[in-house]
């Protein structure tokens, strides 16, 4: 079983969980153009003024996606 990495950007704000919503839209994109092997994308509200929205890569892909998106943050992946 190959390691995933979820990459994850942070967005705060009154327009948050609409700036993460549109971000995921673009994510998927990258996918598509990229070829990327999975697609695994999605955003979440956490609360009124913070939301985030991640993408899911192999940990063989992780440092050209992470240095072409720039993400704030990322985590092991567990599904």
């Amino acid at each position: 079983m190959s390691n995933k990495i979820k990459l994850i950007w942070d967005f705060r704000g009154p327009d948050a969980a609409k700036i993460a919503e549109h971000h995921e839209f673009h994510l998927k994109e990258f996918i598509q153009i990229e070829k990327i092997t999975l697609n695994i994308t999605g955003f979440t509200v956490l609360n009124e003024v913070y939301a985030i929205a991640y993408m899911v890569v192999e940990k063989s892909e992780m440092i050209p996606v992470r240095d072409a998106l720039k993400p704030h943050r990322g985590e092991i992946y567990t599904e």
